[in-house]
């Protein structure tokens, strides 16, 4: 008998730069799940226009930048599928009909949804609001075990689950709900270098909060020495009285695979300003890495879009059975 391998998916927006959260909190991950799962990856640039896109040019270069980054962090298109959301139709044929199976009240209790009103109070537009139901359509179609993804978006897994629930409770056992996989605790959520009680983001309009990925070895050293920490200097774990210095053993757990308990005993009497050099020694020997490799793959684009030509085809095999079997029960 053939164990069928458990199928995973994500997903991750060509919106920007991607930064060292993306890549602790995604993009290593990824790359270890391939041994064991059939992965596909997803670059969402259909989920990208909620920001208006001034031009055509940018969005494309994104789309390649992402992948770029998916294969020089590892990701292998030959044990993965890699394609780009708006090349698989099926997304949005899927979206409108779980569109018809969500109630407003739902979304307009979006966490995320509730703190972009509150950022963009004037330019809120539908695509934002909708935004959770068209993730909801990326991990339907695909049949999958398990989504890898992070605390933030935990409350738009439970809304995909309710919606197909609600579709399944009509006509039958046909859209899986999948399990939720999360990273541990530790490497899940990389924060900020100057505000570590937020999220590191990519979208930060303030670049010392952010380590990109492109970071080169002067920045990354700066930026990490002038990182938010506290007046104890004592290094251990504590996110809510030392959150600083908490994140810093958390990028440097992630990126060694040390357990955060060794290192509190190892660095226990270290200062803070010679953990720090070591926490950025170790940030610049994966990036400068991961630099090389980036740069080899983004000069060559006719490899990348066959690369997107390849996976688009393959994903859309996989979104077409479950299309199918969504429009037989609808009578479409």
């Amino acid at each position: 008998m053939v164990l069928l391998q458990p199928t995973v998916f994500s997903a991750i927006q060509p919106s920007g730069k991607l930064t060292l959260g993306n890549y602790i909190g995604a993009l290593s991950h990824w790359v270890r799940l391939q041994r064991n799962n059939h992965c596909i990856y997803g670059i969402a640039d259909l989920h990208a226009l909620t920001t208006v896109q001034n031009s055509s040019y940018l969005l494309k270069k994104n789309k390649l930048d992402t992948l770029s980054f998916y294969l020089a962090a590892g990701i292998d298109p030959n044990k993965s599928i890699i394609f780009a959301q708006s090349d698989v139709y099926e997304h949005c044929q899927l979206y409108w009909i779980l569109n018809c199976y969500t109630y407003f009240g739902e979304l307009s209790r979006m966490t995320q949804f509730k703190s972009k009103v509150l950022q963009y109070s004037k330019n809120i537009n539908s695509g934002l609001l909708n935004y959770p139901i068209l993730m909801s359509s990326d991990i339907l179609l695909y049949y999958s075990d398990r989504i890898l993804i992070g605390y933030d978006q935990k409350q738009h897994l439970e809304l995909t689950k309710n919606i197909a629930f609600r579709f399944n409770y009509v006509y039958g056992n046909i859209l899986r709900i999948p399990h939720v996989y999360i990273p541990n605790i530790y490497s899940s959520k990389i924060m900020a270098l100057l505000n570590p009680k937020k999220k590191m983001s990519k979208s930060d309009i303030n670049f010392n909060n952010v380590i990109f990925l492109l970071e080169d070895k002067k920045s990354i050293f700066y930026k990490v020495s002038r990182s938010v920490t506290d007046s104890e200097n004592k290094i251990y774990y504590d996110m809510v009285h030392k959150p600083g210095i908490s994140n810093l053993l958390n990028i440097f757990s992630s990126l060694t695979g040390i357990k955060i308990s060794v290192l509190e005993s190892d660095f226990a009497n270290m200062l803070y300003q010679e953990f720090k050099i070591l926490v950025a020694e170790k940030i610049e020997s994966i990036l400068s890495k991961l630099r090389d490799r980036f740069f080899y793959y983004r000069n060559n684009e006719s490899y990348l879009f066959e690369i997107l030509e390849r996976g688009a085809h393959q994903a859309r095999i996989k979104a077409k059975r479950t299309i199918d079997k969504v429009y037989n029960v609808l009578g479409l």
